[in-house]
């Protein structure tokens, strides 16, 4: 059995959650990953919570005239509309737009739909339309511009749950997304078990030294600590 076909222990989701995006960057970087954060993908609206789900792909290639009309969105070949219906709860979709804001990714009633089939949260590194319905959903929604074109001027569906690139980051089926306000991470499936745990550490430790550098403290020592100052940080994790 591959590692993207075995199940993801729930708990590594749920320790995942509590973890910035920031801090996940950290904790890929010391196994060699430089760059895994969807760098200009923002959220549409706040973000009521964090989440960390399974990847679900999808692959847009440039839309043709003959193929892409309004009558096909009907077809029941329509990838698009396939895709929504496969996705099952903790589902993140990630949508490969190849960078491109000419047109809309999806909009509301797609990602209402996947919203009702659990899905975690809805990506592009393109654009999505109406973006003052998305800022009302309980699932929180991610692209870099809003627009009212329709994905049939620019995009075609090209390809399901394959290896994609969403803002020049490679994402496979089954990776982790995780995101919080700040944005998206992706975080191999392979890794997740790995340095959940020791980003839950991070992210307890950094609280702990942000708290000391907002009462006044000097970073020189502090951050990032030297061993007087990890002494302190476990006495007081110790008396908590």
């Amino acid at each position: 059995m591959s590692i993207q076909s075995q199940q993801v222990d729930l708990q590594v989701l749920e320790t995942l959650k509590k973890v910035s995006t920031a801090t996940l960057a950290t904790q890929l970087f010391k196994h060699g990953l430089r760059q895994q954060f969807l760098v200009g993908v923002a959220s549409v609206g706040q973000v009521k919570e964090p989440f960390a789900g399974e990847a679900f792909t999808m692959r847009f290639i440039p839309a043709r005239e003959d193929l892409d009309t309004l009558e096909g969105l009907a077809d029941e070949d329509n990838l698009q509309w396939a895709g929504v219906e496969q996705l099952q709860p903790g589902h993140v979709m990630i949508i490969d737009s190849r960078s491109d804001i000419s047109a809309a990714s999806a909009g509301d009633m797609l990602v209402t739909r996947a919203m009702h089939r659990g899905a975690k949260a809805f990506i592009t590194d393109g654009a999505f339309r109406d973006g003052y319905v998305l800022e009302t959903l309980d699932i929180p929604t991610y692209a870099r511009a809003i627009t009212a074109t329709t994905r049939l001027t620019s995009f075609h569906v090209a390809d399901l749950q394959v290896p994609v690139g969403c803002a020049g980051v490679a994402v496979y089926p089954g990776d982790i997304v995780v995101g919080d306000p700040d944005g998206v991470i992706i975080v191999p499936r392979s890794l997740a078990p790995i340095i959940a745990e020791d980003a839950l550490e991070q992210e307890t430790r950094e609280a702990y030294l942000h708290t000391r550098v907002h009462n006044g403290e000097s970073l020189l020592g502090l951050y990032p600590p030297n061993e007087k100052t990890m002494a302190e940080y476990q006495e007081w994790k110790a008396s908590r």
